[in-house]
């Protein structure tokens, strides 16, 4: 009995010990002024540096969504470029706080990496892209092709199963970055190239001759995209969670931009709320008052940095589709903010 007593004794102490240790990340983001965020080494529309050296994208603007929350100000963000191998051990050894990188949450990595996914910004599917002059006009005509696939995503196991269940064989030619994966599919090193479907039309419109090539209908599995953290500290995971819902709750809430200082001051009680002129929100996070009024001010809500980036107003010109509001036929939503 005392042995047992003995042995639960240590254990729960160095449970206690790891948790500690992993703890402190907003303190740590506090202390030296900047976030540190994990982002690809190039995909239009999500995380893209332009030749000014500054970066933009859907991705970009969830790591200034929590710079602007937690520092109250969208510019202290360093940008740390990561292929699809390299992403989960920079956040796992303490290299980044955030990692905003097009990545799927899947069962295996919410369970076996120690990370947290922090909500979806982005419902999305494995899809597939062709040259025009193979002729073919669905995935099921692609029994024997070749397929060039980004090492280290989600879209490998896709489409094994894709072709397993369909009696279809197929080969892979793997790259480690985007802008690979796209030069070796120019090149004719492969058939088709597969990957989420939003980053089929960012890829195409990087490719010599973008009308050469045609994403078909197929959309063969769900892919919800969104920013991760480490497991092990809570009120970071909360935080960055939170960012999210203020985002897509503002586009709901009606608070953009461009009117969030007039609806702080003579909105509706929720709007208020939200915004941080009523209630205490931000207290419950260990954040300033205007938490989510900064985000929405210095980024916008979901629907500015949606058309911005990937929406129509923007090169990709990407319908909302599945990322519309619940209110208007998409599965976008957020917890109540109460």
């Amino acid at each position: 009995m005392k042995l047992r007593y003995a042995l639960a004794t240590v254990f729960f102490s160095t449970a206690i010990s790891i948790s500690t240790a992993q703890a402190g990340t907003l303190d740590d983001v506090k202390s030296k002024g900047y976030l540190d965020c994990g982002v690809s080494t190039g995909l239009a529309g999500f995380s893209q540096k332009n030749e000014k050296g500054e970066w933009s994208g859907l991705d970009v603007d969830v790591c200034r969504g929590v710079a602007a929350a937690v520092l109250g100000d969208a510019s202290k963000v360093k940008y740390k470029p990561l292929t699809a191998k390299e992403r989960f051990t920079a956040l796992q050894s303490g290299e980044i706080d955030i990692l905003s990188r097009n990545t799927t949450w899947t069962h295996t990595r919410d369970t076996s990496l120690g990370l947290n996914f922090a909500g979806t910004i982005y419902y999305d599917g494995t899809g597939f892209m062709v040259r025009k002059d193979l002729g073919v006009k669905s995935a099921k005509e692609l029994n024997g092709a070749a397929a060039c696939i980004q090492a280290g995503t989600s879209t490998e196991l896709a489409i094994a199963d894709y072709f397993r269940e369909n009696n279809m064989e197929f080969s892979v030619v793997t790259f480690d970055t985007s802008d690979q994966t796209r030069s070796g599919f120019e090149s004719g090193r492969c058939d088709f190239l597969t990957s989420d479907q939003s980053q089929l039309y960012a890829l195409r419109i990087g490719l010599k001759n973008p009308s050469g090539a045609i994403v078909l209908p197929e959309v063969i599995s769900k892919e919800p995209l969104g920013p991760v953290v480490r497991q092990g500290d809570d009120e970071w995971f909360n935080i960055v969670k939170w960012v999210v819902n203020a985002w897509i709750e503002g586009e709901y809430q009606g608070v953009s931009s461009s009117n969030a200082a007039d609806i702080r001051d003579n909105g509706k009680p929720g709007q208020k709320r939200l915004l941080g002129s009523e209630g205490d929100l931000g207290k419950k996070l260990g954040l300033s008052a205007d938490w989510a009024y900064n985000i929405i001010t210095q980024v916008g809500n979901y629907a500015e940095a949606f058309e911005r980036n990937v929406g129509k107003e923007s090169p990709l010109n990407i319908s909302r589709g599945l990322n519309a509001q619940w209110t208007d036929g998409g599965i976008l939503y957020s917890p109540a903010m109460r």
